[in-house]
Formats: structure tokens, sequence, C-alpha cells
């Protein structure tokens, strides 16, 4: 793109002003609109060292209420954010709906920079590249708008302002190591900049190049792009997203009204069991850390199915230092108003330590796709969308489990009514519980597609049998064991 490109004539200065005055006088207006609609608008701006990234950013957001952005400069990651997928801190940094975050550079700066350094190269590479297409278009298929602009400038042009940067004491902290390695291989760079801008040229999110030679013509450039992005935003946001085919490998999953239910365990195989399986657990946590390998355990299920005990018996084994329980309840205000991922990428461990979830972010297929919270092309996209989530996490290195927790309806009743007539678990209870369990079949037509199209080889699921507890409980810690015992080795 950046070979091919061509230069836009700049207009004589009157009509430049002019439009520039009208540019600034329309984003201040959309902005409300933006408010109002609850559009989420997402700008990344990237480009040579020195085009101007940083102060066209200024000029730019003196046309929309404070209150109604963020800026972030996203520098190289800390030893802290290295323990994370790549994508964690660029999805923290996304916007609430109705508001606007820019990011001065942002993931494909990261890119870049690695591949220029070597440190990504062949399928490396060309994972990391899927890791991107995926996370813009989920974001514009979820009702984002990703703009993306490059501000563009001549080797030339770079190496004068790096020099008048650098001969000025209050401006020499500026220019960089990477700055002057750049333009002193600009071809190299722009090899790999037109490489990853083809690469990642979607129709959702386009790049958008800008000629930055000069300040006021390049804000009318990044101005007028941003307000026509917006405006055909609000025209789209009407339309139904298309369906994308999976393209994971699944594991054949039986359907709930199938599955054995009588398994049971005495007193004394329980104990004995137990014990020994929370002993070996213990081991393979201290592993784990040694190891960096991070571990997320997905726990779903029926109402008063015992999911809270078998994450007590599974944490018990655990150092309380290593693992963290997030129990998953509606969304707030904050999350609501952001991909509905959000709240569960900002819960993930970092490297050697264990999330567990106490119900996921597969309330997208089920509570909401039978309440009503979402619409039928969300849910039905969902599905997708999670196996890209669960696949991106597998290739960071992250081990994941992923259980169901199964009981018949006439145990959901017993269990009911024990909760409500045993006062110190009468809080266990609520109408919310009784209402869902008038809604058992749809529940489990819902789970039933759920496990058929989200059991990947990647992060297959687990059906617990868990009419006797006690049985699942084991089961469960067997599962985890198994599949430590096999990820991670000596």
């Amino acid at each position: 793109m950046l070979k091919t490109w061509v230069r836009p004539a700049r207009p004589e200065e009157s009509e430049c002003k002019q439009r520039l005055d009208a540019a600034r006088d329309r984003l201040e207006a959309l902005q409300l609109e933006v408010k109002a609609a609850g559009l989420p608008v997402l700008v990344l701006v990237e480009g040579w060292g020195a085009a101007g990234k940083g102060s066209m950013l200024g000029r730019i957001i003196q046309n929309i209420d404070p209150r109604f952005f963020t800026v972030t400069s996203m520098s190289a990651p800390t030893p802290e954010e290295e323990r994370y997928p790549f994508l964690h801190r660029y999805v923290k940094a996304i916007p609430e709906a109705g508001k606007f975050a820019f990011l001065d550079s942002g993931w494909m700066d990261q890119v870049v920079k690695e591949r220029l350094r070597g440190e990504l190269e062949g399928q490396a590479y060309a994972r990391r590249l899927q890791s991107v297409l995926r996370f813009e278009h989920q974001l514009t298929d979820n009702g984002y708008l990703v703009l993306k602009l490059f501000l563009q400038i001549s080797r030339k042009e770079q190496k004068k302002r790096l020099e008048a940067l650098a001969a000025d004491p209050d401006t020499a902290w500026r220019v960089s190591e990477n700055d002057r390695w750049q333009n002193k291989h600009y071809e190299e760079c722009e090899d790999v900049f037109d490489d990853y801008l083809r690469a990642t040229n979607l129709p959702g999110a386009p790049w958008y190049i800008i000629d930055a030679k000069e300040k006021k013509w390049c804000e009318v450039q990044m101005l007028e792009t941003l307000c026509s992005a917006i405006d055909t935003a609000r025209r789209n946001a009407a339309l139904a997203v298309p369906l994308l085919q999976n393209t994971f490998p699944l594991v054949s999953m039986p359907k709930l009204a199938q599955v054995d239910l009588s398994q049971s365990l005495t007193d004394e195989e329980y104990d004995a069991r137990r014990k020994a399986l929370q002993k070996r657990l213990s081991v393979l946590h201290n592993r784990t850390y040694r190891k960096k390998v991070p571990v997320i355990i997905v726990y779903e299920g029926w109402d008063a199915a015992g999911k809270g005990g078998n994450i007590r018996r599974v944490t018990a084994a655990l150092d309380p230092r290593g693992y963290q329980v997030n129990p998953i309840a509606s969304p707030e205000p904050h999350e609501k108003a952001r991909h509905y991922l959000w709240r569960f990428w900002t819960r993930l461990p970092k490297t050697g330590h264990i999330a567990i979830f106490d119900r996921s972010w597969y309330g997208r297929v089920m509570v909401e796709r039978i309440e009503g919270f979402c619409t039928e092309n969300d849910w039905q996209r969902a599905y997708n969308e999670i196996n890209e989530f669960e696949a991106e996490l597998a290739d960071w290195g992250a081990v994941i489990l992923k259980f169901w927790v199964h009981i018949d309806p006439a145990t959901q009743l017993e269990r009911f009514k024990s909760r409500q007539n045993t006062p110190e678990k009468q809080w266990k209870i609520t109408d919310e519980d009784w209402r869902n369990r008038e809604k058992w079949p749809a529940y489990e037509q819902a789970v039933d597609e759920m496990l058929q199209k989200t059991s990947t080889q990647k992060a297959p699921w687990h059906i617990l049998p868990s009419n006797d507890k006690k049985y699942a409980r084991v089961k469960a810690l067997e599962i985890i064991v198994d599949t430590l015992e096999k990820a991670l080795g000596n």
C-alpha cells in the first residue's frame, strides 16, 4: 500500500483553512451523535517516527469534550504486560459505548518492531496477523468503529525532523534509537510496513494513509476521515453481521439427555481419591508456576448443580497466591458498555497462575440468548467469536478446561427445596432460580448447541455428572490433574 500510494494534492491555503474549520465544527457536532447513538470509536494512529502522531492527536482531541475520550500512548510492553496475551493490553484500552479512545501507536507498532528485530518470523508472524484480524473484526462485528490511520512521510522529511528535534535540548529526548534506526533502514521498514498494511486492510477496518508532510493538511485529512467514518458507521449500525463459518476442529459431544447421571462414590472412595488427587494437584500447581504456564478453568452448569462445592475442592489444593476465582454475575454498567468479552479479557491470569471462572463468556449463548439480552445475530455470531477467543488463549500457551456440571430436573428440585427449607442456605436460592427452572427445555437446547459448537480440540468441554456431588468433584480433579500432567510434563 505504501509503495503504490499516491500523495494527494494539497489544496490552496484558503481552501485548506476552510476545510479545516468545517471539519472541526463537524467533529464537535458528531461527538454528541456518537454519545447518543452509543457508538464506541477506536482510533489507531500509526506511522513513521517523527511523523507527528502525538502532535496531531493533540489537535484532534481539542474538538471533543474531554469527558468523551481517552488517549493512550502504547509504548513497549512492560515485563508485567508480557505475562499476558499479546492482545491483552489493547483490549483493555477499547472505549465504552458512546466514547472515543485514541491510541498513539498500538498493535501494528508492536508487531512490526518485533518483526524488524527478527522476533516474529514465519508461522509466528502469521499467527500474530491472525490475532490482529480476529481482534479487529470482532470489534467491528460488535458495533465498534475502528479507524486506522498511518501517517506517511518520506525518508528525507523524517531525517530533517529528527535532526531538528535532536538539535533542541528541550525536544532531543523525543528522538529514540529506534527512530534513528528506522531512518537509516527506511526501505527495509517500508517493506515491513507495507506487508502489514496489506495483510490487515479489512473491509470493515481499512487503512487510511495520511500525507503528514505539512501539519495543517495532515489535520484536515485526519479530521475529514474521522468524520466520514463516523457518518458511515452510524448509517450501517442497524445492518446484521454475516455469520462466519466455523473453521476450528471440533470434539464430538453427547447431548445432555444422553449423559449417564447414575455414577456415585461411597464416602470412603470419595475421601481417598479426593485427597490423592488434591495432593497431586498441589504439586502440579507449583510446576505451572515454574514453567510459567497459565491455566484457565471454566465452570458452567445448572443452578444447584454443585459448581461452588466443586471449585472449593479444586482450590483447596492450590497455593492462594497463585489463583483467582472469578464469580461472574450480570455485567456492571462499564462492562456492559464494552465488547462482551472485555470483562473476561481483563480477568485472565498471568503466566504461571490459574484463573477459575464461576460462569463465564458462555452466558452470551445461554442466558443472554434465552432472556433476549442480545439479538439472535449476536448470539449466533458468538460461537465463532468464543472459539477465536479460546484459540487465542491456547496459542498463547494457556491450558483451558471447561466443565458443564450436569444434574437432572428432579435433583435440582430436591436441592432447591433443601435450600429453601434450610435457614443458613436460603441465600443460595432466588426467585430467578425458580424462573430459570421453568425454562429448562429452552436452556437444555441452548446448552446442547453450545457444547456441539464450542467443544474444540484446543478447548474441549467436559460434562460432569453431578447427581452425586462427590463423584463430580473427583471427576473434575481427575480431569484437571490428567490435563496438567500432559501439558506440563516433568
